[in-house]
């Protein structure tokens, strides 16, 4: 039966107890330890039944408890505590009020990203890159930035995963009850939902719009699940990564499209725009849209304003794991967009494409993200040239290492993922700020003085809490699929307190290879019985996407060899891994192993975690590991060699593993002096803790993207619309001029002061006479590019240095000298070449236009020629 209206109902609490809504509304309490002990306090047993959400345990919870609580002076003396810290923590002055100069009274950077995994009662993420994200807004509130988050809040999330009897990975939906999660809808001032409204064809979509406060940064999520959209519709926001294609382009457009309309709509103008990933970048075109409407601006012009202000972090590293879309889906969804803008049917399309003469190819998201951003990241060092390698194409006459990708190496939120009892080891030792100081701050050098013995025994209690932690989620799975008295007996024993434990917990894709370590089962079965008392076992954990079978099949491989083995007490699957089963898994093990295809991790954060609760880490040298200190803080699996044969890599990465293992890290860690203290493997503990906890937190992260990305795209932005945008319309008159004319740019000779045959540190003069038809001087940067020679004969690894501009000659030829110096001996060479350069441009490779002096068609002259000013250069 349909109601005739519905309440939201909340639990009266005693006036003395009104405080702890003001903590569970903000979910500062996720990395608060303090007050998550309050709510411990409260009632323990449902604080775990809630799924750690003091909003549904507010809710739950009996009046008598209340009214109990409310008379005890000692409760409220630790929430009060809990208030104050809480009040100060976001009045504080921050990282931002310190750094930032000159930033307008309303400067705001808005940060979209598909999944957000802040907390696990908010189950609206799959994995690392949902992690990532909340990691982002809690390191943002951290730092005082102005940033908003932007997302979807999804009915169902993405699934809660059970084994079936034969091992099978099964999905199950929950229905998410909003109303009950850490959420608050958005109102206008008459107390309506606040609700946006986004084209579709034939029809509009609608989305309400609730909040989420991450310490000082609000989350903003839309949910499309209402009426008057038809039911089809209102499945928008049903599944994370559900549904067909249709259903990937309509809720990429709610994100993209949807979430730059809902800013206005809550009275919010960001002054830069951070795409986590490609799905969201719909939303250049609906900004393109809005500053052309409102401004009365040109496409070009409304372009250059939007691009300057847009950033871009991939994530992927391989091809297969980029969004596209066939043509004739995009233009269905979005062709009104290309009417709009006055463009044709192909050029529109050509946003979304590397190549765009090719009139086949599929509408990339990512390359869509790319062309209408200033700023484009990876996400480790490693990760970063792959990027280059993989969308070098759309600079296709640019030497890879130039392509306009940079890196930030990912980080994890330290107060999130180390452990209570780890955490007050460190305050007490480190001091307070241990979790945001940089990597040369003094306090890492007192973790050298946190007695071996305290160390040992804080992380000897963290494994035993990750046994009973492991043998509890065992016995509920047992239960809820009704199982045998047998299988709940034999889930009560798994695993040993007191051995070598490694972890290893991942989203179950191929190329992550979770099963590579039962290659050889008899090398392994050594290895788990030593027969010498020095045992190790697994605890492993992590979903496949319920349509990735090859996944699912690692997953029952996994569970059959331990049963068919009797290895099922040593190598345990946990199901349904989530943030909460992470926290115990990163504190609890002993070492956390990584085995991925070299280069696909794209930066991998799991091991980032488990250093920083000291465990070592075992792994491929790939992502963030790639540049870690891999000897002092863990041990590399390999050499970082890349194979062509995937199954030989395999057969000589397993084969390392168990010699790291049977050689280097079993020894080590059951190596113990006459208390039972294994010093060398503490020693190592300690490095992992102090080398990487500085270099891999989400505080040296989101500083870099403050510094290289935020404030320069604000400033940009703001640059572009001063004076009623006239800097924005003159640089896309500028760049439509230059487009027009740079194919009449012509390097017609180059003099050479004496004869190619150079010494180390010669001097040699360099003039070029250069043909730029209708340009001026000013509208290019010419450079000089030197470097060695390899054995294909083409030049590798050279640098640019820009020539002086000397005026013109007779013919109108303008003139351009350099004097340079080889600093390396050997085959060299060089070549010239003409970039883009204008003052409101953010790069010279923005317009993707760059002219390489033909070797055939210069003429080379070598003579005196007169002393010009010296420019500096090293090669």
């Amino acid at each position: 039966m349909r109601p005739i209206r519905t309440f939201n109902v909340t639990p009266t609490l005693p006036a003395s107890l009104a405080p702890l809504r003001q903590l569970a509304e903000n979910i500062h309490w996720d990395w608060d330890v303090e007050t998550i002990d309050l709510f411990k306090r409260l009632d323990p047993d449902l604080w775990a039944s809630s799924r750690y959400n003091p909003i549904l345990m507010l809710s739950t919870i009996s009046q008598d408890r209340l009214q109990t609580v409310a008379e005890d002076g000692g409760f409220l003396a630790q929430m009060h505590r809990a208030v104050e810290r809480l009040e100060h923590y976001l009045s504080a002055q921050s990282w931002y009020d310190v750094n930032r100069a000159n930033p307008t009274s309303h400067e705001c950077y808005a940060y979209f990203s598909m999944e957000f995994g802040l907390t696990t009662c908010l189950p609206v993420y799959s994995g690392g890159l949902g992690v990532l994200a909340g990691d982002h807004l809690k390191t943002a509130s951290d730092l005082g930035l102005p940033l908003v988050g932007v997302g979807l809040l999804y009915q169902e999330g993405y699934f809660a995963q059970y084994l079936n009897a034969d091992g099978w990975q099964q999905e199950r939906y929950p229905i998410n009850d909003f109303y009950n999660m850490p959420l608050a809808l958005e109102r206008d001032q008459e107390g309506n939902e606040l609700r946006i409204a986004v084209d579709f064809p034939g029809r509009k979509v609608y989305a309400r719009i609730w909040r989420v406060t991450v310490g000082r940064v609000p989350l903003y999520l839309l949910d499309t699940n209402i009426d008057p959209n038809a039911p089809h519709d209102q499945d928008i926001c049903d599944r994370l990564y559900g549904g067909d294609i249709d259903m990937r382009i309509q809720q990429e457009m709610m994100l993209g499209i949807g979430g730059v309309r809902m800013l206005r709509a809550l009275g919010l103008h960001p002054s830069a725009y951070h795409l986590n990933e490609g799905h969201s970048a719909f939303l250049a075109l609906e900004r393109i849209r809005m500053l052309m409407d409102d401004h009365s601006l040109s496409f070009s012009e409304a372009q250059q304003v939007a691009q300057a202000s847009q950033l871009f972090t991939t994530h992927t590293p391989v091809p297969a794991g980029i969004d596209l879309f066939p043509p004739d889906k995009v233009f269905h969804y979005l062709g009104h967009y290309a009417a709009h803008f006055g463009l044709s049917h192909e050029h529109f399309l050509s946003f979304g494409r590397e190549s765009e003469g090719d009139l086949n190819s599929s509408f990339s998201m990512a390359v869509l993200a790319i062309k209408m951003a200033s700023f484009v990241n990876g996400v480790s060092k490693l990760h970063g040239a792959v990027s280059r390698g993989m969308f070098g194409g759309l600079w296709p006459d640019l030497p890879s290492d130039e392509v306009p990708i940079t890196s930030i190496t990912n980080g994890v939120h330290t107060r999130s993922c180390v452990a209570k009892s780890t955490q007050e080891l460190y305050d007490r030792y480190l001091g307070p700020t241990w979790d945001s100081a940089s990597v040369d701050d003094p306090i890492w050098d007192k973790v050298s003085a946190i007695p071996d013995e305290e160390i040992w025994r804080n992380h000897e209690n963290c494994r035993s809490h990750l046994v009973v932690s492991v043998r509890d989620r065992l016995c509920k799975a047992v239960k809820e699929r009704g199982g045998s008295h047998l299988e709940m007996e034999r889930a009560q024993e798994v695993l040993d307190p007191g051995i070598l434990t490694i972890g290893f917990a991942r989203r179950f894709a191929t190329y992550k290879r979770a099963t590579l370590f039962l290659r050889d089962v008899e090398r392994l079965r050594k290895i788990v019985e030593n027969s010498l008392g020095r045992r190790v076992q697994f605890v492993i954990a992590g979903k496949a996407h319920p349509k990735d079978i090859p996944g699912k099949e690692l997953i029952r491989n996994i569970i059959h060899f331990t049963r068919d083995e009797g290895l099922d007490r040593s190598i345990v699957f946990v199901p349904n891994y989530d943030i909460h089963v992470a926290r115990w898994m990163v504190s609890g093990c002993d070492v956390w192993l990584n085995n991925p295809r070299r280069p696909r991790e794209a930066s991998g954060t799991s091991g980032m975690k488990a250093a920083m609760n000291g465990l070592p880490n075992l792994s491929v040298l790939d992502g963030w590991w790639d540049e870690a200190d891999y000897v002092s803080t863990g041990w590399p699996i390999g050499s970082g060699e890349d194979y062509d044969d995937p199954d030989y890599q395999d057969e000589v990465e397993a084969n390392d593993l168990y010699e790291l293992l049977e050689t280097a890290v079993v020894p080590l860690f059951y190596e113990r002096n006459e208390h039972g203290i294994p010093r060398g493997w503490v020693a190592k503990m300690k490095a992992a803790i102090r080398l990487n906890t500085p270099a891999f937190n989400t505080a040296r992260m989101l500083q870099e993207y403050a510094t290289q990305g935020y404030f320069a795209a604000s400033d940009r932005g703001r640059q572009l619309v001063a004076d009623n945008f006239t800097p924005a319309k003159a640089l896309a008159q500028w760049q439509s001029e230059l487009s027009r004319y740079w194919e009449h740019i012509a390097v017609h000779e180059i003099s050479l002061s004496h004869d190619t045959n150079l010494q180390v540190n010669e001097p040699l003069q360099v003039t070029a006479r250069v043909q730029l038809g209708e340009l001026q001087p000013t509208d290019v940067s010419v450079e000089f590019y030197q470097g060695g020679i390899d054995i294909d004969g083409e030049l590798r690894g050279g640098q640019a240095v820009a020539m002086i501009y000397r005026g013109q000659d007779a013919d109108g030829s303008s003139l351009y000298t350099l004097n340079v110096a080889y600093y390396n001996s050997g085959l060299q060479g060089f070549s010239l070449r003409v970039l883009p350069n204008h003052d409101y441009l953010s790069s010279p490779y923005m317009p993707r236009l760059i002219y390489w002096a033909d070797p055939d068609r210069v003429r080379i002259v070598i003579g005196d020629l007169e002393t010009v000013e010296p420019a500096s250069v090293n090669a």
